[in-house]
């Protein structure tokens, strides 16, 4: 069984090397584990490549048998002298002075000179029976880095501390001891997941910069500066609720919550923008009313349908709250995240924007041909920002000093460029562009057949378009490696010499396609025998396995690579590693996501093994006369070559010479690998003192055969019996380990893919090559790994997103008192998938499972709420018994504004995320390198869901212009067949004068 805790996967490795001897490399280490390990956020360090001390006590077979000694008597007189034992305390004077016996030895050397009494009775000096000395154990493992020997030590974070707290104190340390280390020791940490953190973190603060610019900047045109400021506070004040939050669902900042907080950035200003383009607009068209009134009734007005709409968009991401699995355990995060920061947005846009609106919204007369004066209090204002901005240059801090400039400029700007813009769009474009769209929507309701005839022919046609296109599917998104792993693979109980020179010819190939000074290559760092496994298969963590190696090469960041794509140097690795005989290679990229199995697992279960290892062997031969292209190499974990030496033993004559099987067992396990006899202190550490046979004996079988086992059976009498006289050897093979799933045996074939390709494609392939496999009956054949994790997270999917579809339906129910209008609006949600269909046609980009399928989800929620704001607008200027068409259209008209804005606000927040736009803007402050890059590894990852709401959202909003007011008329006239009633007559009793003025404006402004 194989258990993935995310929590115990070093954070950072830090790696000694240089022109040192071990001896004191493994000092530096032990002294960087305990300064690190007293830090409160780690938990532990493990130290890799190290030789590990103890005294060894190399006994002569021969001189043991002269001696008629034994290993227990060796044992026994070790621990005996090898002691301090406290007396008690007596009572000297006025004092009371304890008694130590003091017997622990100072000098591993002196041990030599114990004197053994054998069962003779003569005493034997150990020194000439043994070789004693303070050396280390046999080497388990190797460590380099950069082709030179080094010691890594590998850093687990306590579970919920600070990542990067515990990042800075570390690389603290290591400066501070670097003052007094010798020159020649090279530091060197790799692997340093704070530095995606921090990234992460970068990108975060800076696309939310990015997104309030261009949110605001578009609002602005619409309701004016001062108002778009209001909404675009929205983004940060949400945000804080939802920091404020987080820590009671015990979450830290990992890169799932930063993200869904990038991802929520476009969607949270929309109730903001909803209430305040409200009250804008009843302030500006009804002269009578204070800025009280109209806060007033704007958000009384469409109280209801945000709140429908905000609860439809936190809908979708409800039922991910139960996704299953370890992908469902790494996602979590996500809808979590999301669903904090659009309650929050609710509370922000009905509590705070009313305020700030009351305060700050005045009424602007855009007809006014007067130029904008200096007024006293703007120069006051200007002038207590420009001491800010002197201050800030005088302290040493240009980034204060150049933004207040800057703010200064945008200032005046606004008052004196913005404001002829703002009025030239509010009083000319903007009246067209709401004329000419109800020409639209008057044309559209005219021809209402035709208009759903060619939303159904693009739905059909979007999905052939993709199917054409056919474009490559993927579990997780997955981009240019930024580790690129050669995983080795030697036939079990390959010693573990043999495999570190096999290793070290892997780095010369490697070296010879990178290169020794590569500038994108930050490390080479090669394991042998221990952090070597493949992590794509289950593999023992921690533990020597002399027959397994691993070279990794780590690139910088991408924005820091001058040379081409790191993909290409994959592939280049992947040819000149093969040829080596006797060996398995592999070469992977880092994964992207959580932790899952190989992209092609085939396992092959049956109860009879021997039977299932020939069946195994049979698929791999058949796939590979299949010739499907991409498969790097079919590898089984079947171990049936595991050589060992059995020693068989005959109970009968052992029995009769009074020695048991324990005995004998413990003779040859502390012949071979030794038996710990008692512990070597010193002033820093202790170590074990390890009794057993010299090296040319504990190598040879024949002579630990012939070993005596010495001992006085019952009648007293010295006995000398060999171990060959009641044992005898054979030598074999045996299965090095038999693995079971769901209790049934099981062989795992598996593959990684090749650049070019994707999982989910090879494994259909494998899937339709099996088929045609004559499986024998008892036996089973089927797909797993990660494949696994796909149909679960697939299936899951589907689920969710009929679960979200039920959960929006519900809601809207529960709002219009109606089944009809949900559907309509439900019709909405499903045309807006033509958008993401056509956009992926278009694009060909690159379909991910789990992305696509999560942004699908996300987008009915998001598509819904402009859906509801007309409906709800159109059944209100109904009510008050204004005809259908009449009303659909002006329902249109005067919920455009908001429409349009909060999607193009959705839009362009998700547009850094998509394309990874990223400005440095301290920098660009502080030293004018504002670091302009497009791209990165997190667009990778999270580019997919990016677009799929944007293609969809796109498309979304046409829709919810022109195509719900169709299904609206097409609604009301069945339910008019069906009634008899006259389609525009009032559906609800007229309401009141009051809430007549405050729907039915006079226009803003004539064209």
């Amino acid at each position: 069984m194989q258990e993935v805790n995310l929590s115990e996967l070093p954070i950072m490795n830090i790696n000694l090397a240089g022109n040192l001897s071990v001896i004191q490399l493994k000092k530096f280490a032990d002294d960087f584990q305990d300064k690190i390990e007293a830090l409160p956020e780690i938990t532990r360090v493990d130290i890799v490549g190290a030789l590990e001390q103890q005294v060894n006590v190399d006994v002569d077979l021969n001189k043991l048998r002269a001696s008629r000694l034994g290993f227990t008597d060796i044992q026994r007189a070790i621990a005996g002298e090898n002691i301090t034992i406290s007396g008690g305390s007596i009572d000297v004077g006025n004092q009371k002075r304890a008694v130590r016996v003091a017997g622990q030895y100072v000098r591993a050397a002196d041990i030599a000179d114990i004197q053994i009494k054998n069962l003779n009775g003569a005493a034997v000096r150990l020194g000439d029976i043994a070789t004693v000395e303070d050396a280390f154990k046999e080497r388990e493992s190797y460590a380099r880095l950069d082709g030179k020997p080094a010691i890594t030590l590998n850093v687990v974070k306590r579970q919920g501390e600070n990542l990067i707290d515990a990042s800075d104190k570390i690389k603290q340390i290591i400066d501070d001891s670097k003052k007094t280390l010798p020159k020649e020791l090279d530091i060197t940490v790799t692997g340093d997941t704070s530095n995606d953190t921090r990234v992460t973190l970068h990108d975060l603060i800076n696309t939310i910069i990015i997104g309030f610019l261009l949110v605001t900047l578009i609002l602005m045109f619409f309701m004016g500066t001062t108002n778009a400021l209001f909404v675009g506070l929205s983004v940060p004040l949400s945000m804080f609720l939802a920091f404020v939050l987080l820590p009671t669902f015990d979450f830290s900042l990992n890169m799932i919550v930063l993200f869904a907080f990038l991802l929520a950035l476009g969607i949270v200003v929309d109730d903001a923008i909803v209430v305040i383009e409200n009250t804008h607009r009843l302030l500006h068209e009804h002269p009578e009313m204070t800025t009280k009134q109209a806060a007033k009734y704007a958000a009384g007005e469409v109280f209801v349908p945000v709140l429908a709409g905000t609860l439809t968009t936190v809908a979708p991401f409800v039922p991910l709250l139960f996704w299953p699995g370890i992908v469902g355990s790494f996602m979590f995060y996500l809808p979590v995240t999301l669903i904090l920061t659009l309650m929050a947005s609710l509370i922000v846009a009905f509590i705070m924007n009313p305020v700030f609106a009351v305060s700050f919204m005045k009424r602007e007369d855009h007809h006014n041909a007067e130029r904008p004066k200096l007024d006293k209090n703007f120069l006051i204002g200007m002038g207590v920002l420009l001491l800010i901005a002197m201050i800030g240059y005088l302290m040493g801090s240009p980034f204060v000093g150049n933004l207040v400039i800057t703010v200064i400029v945008l200032c005046f700007l606004n008052k004196f460029v913005f404001v002829h813009m703002i009025a030239g769009f509010q009083t000319k474009i903007l009246p067209r562009f709401q004329n000419g769209y109800a020409s639209i929507v008057t044309w559209a309701l005219r021809h209402p057949a035709l208009v759903m005839g060619s939303m159904v022919v693009l739905f059909v046609g979007s999905f052939f378009a993709v199917a054409a296109r056919q474009p490559k599917v993927d579990f997780f998104p997955k981009g240019d490696p930024k580790f690129v792993y050669t995983y080795l693979k030697m036939p079990v109980g390959t010693r573990v010499e043999v495999t570190d020179s096999v290793a070290r010819e892997l780095e010369k190939r490697i070296y010879g396609v990178i290169g020794r000074n590569n500038p994108d290559v930050e490390s080479v760092i090669s394991n042998v025998a221990i952090g070597a496994g493949d992590p794509g298969e289950a593999t023992a963590t921690g533990v020597s396995q002399s027959h397994l190696a691993k070279v990794g090469v780590a690139f910088k960041e991408l924005s820091e690579r001058t040379g081409p794509a790191t993909s290409t140097y994959m592939d280049k690795i992947r040819e000149v590693v093969k040829g080596i005989p006797g060996t398995e290679i592999s070469v992977d990229q880092e994964a992207s996501g959580p932790p899952t199995g190989k992209p092609i697992a085939i396992e092959v279960s049956g109860d009879d093994y021997p039977e299932l290892a020939k069946l195994s062997k049979k698929v791999i031969s058949y796939l590979d006369s299949a010739n499907i292209g991409g498969i790097e190499d079919l590898r089984s974990n079947l171990e049936d070559r595991n050589p060992e030496i059995a020693v068989n033993i005959d109970r009968v004559r052992a029995n009769r010479e009074g020695i048991s099987t324990a005995q004998i067992g413990m003779e040859v396990r502390t012949a071979i690998y030794g038996y710990e006899a008692s512990k070597f202190k010193t002033a820093d550490d202790d170590y074990p003192i390890q009794v057993r046979y010299a090296k040319p004996y504990r190598e040879d079988v024949n002579a630990i055969l012939n070993s005596p086992l010495t001992f006085r059976d019952a009648t007293g009498q010295i006995r000398q019996v060999p171990i060959s006289s009641v044992a005898e050897v054979k030598y074999g093979t045996t299965y090095g380990g038999i693995k079971r799933k769901d209790v049934k045996r099981v062989i795992t074939i598996s593959s990684n893919v090749l650049n070019g390709f994707t999982g989910p494609d090879v494994v259909r392939e494998i899937e339709t090559a099996l088929k045609a496999f004559p499986t024998p009956a008892g036996y089973t054949i089927k797909m797993g790994g990660a494949q696994e994790d796909q149909k679960e997270t697939s299936d899951f999917l589907g689920i969710a997103a009929v679960g979200a579809l039920a959960l929006i339906f519900i809601i809207l129910v529960t709002q219009f008192n109606s089944v009809s209008k949900p559907i309509i609006i439900l019709t909405e949600v499903i045309f807006s998938i033509i958008g993401v269909m056509l956009g992926l046609a278009i694009t060909g980009m690159n379909v991910s499972i789990v992305m696509t399928g999560v942004g699908i989800i996300a987008l009915a929620g998001i598509v819904v709420k402009n859906g509801i704001l007309l409906v709800e607008f159109t059944d209100m200027l109904r009510s008050q018994g204004m005809p259908l068409r009449e009303a659909i259209v002006l329902a249109g008209r005067t919920r455009l504004n908001p429409v349009v804005l909060t999607a193009t606000a959705a839009i362009l927040g998700l547009i850094p995320l998509a394309i990874g736009l990223n400005i440095d803007f301290y920098e660009m402050f502080n030293s004018f390198e504002p670091h302009f890059f497009i791209g990165g590894e997190s667009v990778v990852f999270w580019g997919p869901l990016a677009w799929t709401i944007i293609f969809g959202l796109s498309f979304a909003t046409i829709i919810t212009l022109v195509v719900v007011p169709v299904m609206y008329l097409i609604n009301e006239r069945l339910r008019a067949k069906i009634t008899g009633n006259d389609p525009d007559a009032p559906v609800t009793p007229p309401a009141d004068a009051e809430e007549i003025r405050a729907t039915r404006p006079p226009v803003l402004a004539e064209a």
